[in-house]
């Protein structure tokens, strides 16, 4: 059985991945879901990364599976400690040296955003609603108000700290309603920076609370 390490996006919350754990966990697998300090100011990227490595710790087998802004803290403890398959879920995919602020104009996913939104027939104004819950049962939506917190600006600065893509086999789920990130957008950023092709599921970019069980699916399938 596996060990898998869960990644939040944006803020750090553990919580995001509630409704995945206890799903692998019923499938025998282990699963521990990473706090991260997303909100602390004097904690960035690096901290992030020292993190993800405790959880990873002495486990063997370990499935690192990042979701959204996830994929920098990802692509940094890979470089740091043995991983067996890294899974990016609806995640930034980072080069070397790039910084998540640079990301969006350096893929051009602001852009993607308001194509997808205009062709959607969406607002293409973002609001949480639109594009994190718009697919989030309402009930999961309320009791995540609690755990609802801002990603501090100093990480959006610091650069993804590696040389190169971790020599660890990748795979990348893109959720097919995915707002944020539109699934062609996801597509082409996987297919031009890392050279493979993305899996598509439904949902969308919350799709650990919208979906868990049909992600649960896709991680599995995603093994050796």
């Amino acid at each position: 059985m596996s060990a898998f390490v869960l990644v939040p996006g944006a803020g750090g919350a553990a919580w995001y991945w509630h409704r995945v754990v206890p799903e692998l966990q019923a499938r025998g697998h282990g699963a521990v879901a990473v706090e991260l300090p997303g909100a602390d100011e004097s904690a960035g990227l690096p901290e992030y990364t020292d993190a993800v490595v405790a959880a990873i710790g002495d486990h063997d087998d370990v499935v690192l599976v990042a979701q959204s802004m996830g994929g920098f803290t990802a692509a940094m403890a890979c470089a740091r400690v043995p991983v067996d398959l890294l899974v990016l879920v609806n995640a930034m995919i980072p080069v070397p040296g790039e910084t998540p602020g640079q990301w969006w104009g350096n893929t051009g996913s602001p852009a993607a955003r308001v194509a997808a939104a205009e062709a959607g027939g969406y607002s293409a104004e973002f609001d949480p609603a639109t594009y994190f819950l718009h697919d989030v049962p309402a009930e999961v939506a309320a009791a995540g108000e609690a755990h609802e917190r801002p990603e501090a600006d100093i990480a959006f600065s610091q650069p993804c700290d590696i040389d190169q893509w971790p020599d660890v086999t990748t795979r990348v789920l893109a959720a097919a309603d995915d707002r944020l990130f539109p699934v062609e957008f996801q597509r082409r950023v996987a297919r031009n920076r890392l050279g493979i092709t993305a899996d598509e599921m439904p949902g969308g970019h919350l799709v650990a609370l919208s979906r868990p069980i049909e992600l649960v699916d896709r991680l599995i399938e995603c093994l050796p």
